[in-house]
């Protein structure tokens, strides 16, 4: 035996205690399925209540969008935050003029989030189908339009606050 090795044992190897992320991932996996909807239904509903209560118009509540203070042009997602504190207050041309391509999507946002936690409140006893693939190309293809014309002068009328109706 040379000396830089460790002793040999006689009797069966002990198990290694879990790492910390084993014993996160179990933890997570122990978790009912229904938890992560529910989840994030919560906090969604708790972002509307603090978008409803503390306006995004007001310079210093919320943090300015990265890609407009990098690069000084629209991202898609402009305007989202004060699109859903007037969609709260129930001005919801205001919301369409602040980003419709987000209240154009919320039809859609809606019927997914419900198949998913109804999904989890009962698991279907076939796999259910999944999303088309000329689908999910022609969401990238909407979004990305939306993106490029918005920053476009021809186009202002999708930038955050500009009305779509002028006389409105």
């Amino acid at each position: 035996m040379h000396p830089s090795e460790p002793p040999e044992t006689a009797g069966p190897e002990t198990p290694a205690a879990p790492s910390w992320t084993q014993r996160v991932e179990h933890r997570l996996r122990a978790l009912p399925p229904v938890v992560w909807p529910v989840g994030l239904g919560v906090l969604g509903l708790t972002g509307a209540t603090l978008l409803h209560f503390v306006d995004p118009n007001e310079p210093g509540n919320y943090p300015t969008c990265p890609w407009l203070l990098l690069t000084g042009t629209f991202c898609p997602g402009c305007g989202s935050m004060r699109a859903i504190a007037l969609a709260t207050h129930g001005d919801f041309l205001g919301a369409i003029s602040m980003n419709p391509l987000l209240v154009l999507l919320l039809p859609y946002i809606a019927v997914t989030y419900t198949l998913w936690l109804v999904r989890a409140v009962r698991p279907p006893t076939k796999p259910p189908k999944l999303t088309p693939g000329w689908f999910l190309w022609l969401l990238l293809i909407v979004i990305t339009a939306h993106w490029i014309l918005r920053n476009l002068p021809w186009f202002s009328f999708l930038a955050p606050g500009t009305p779509l109706f002028p006389g409105w």
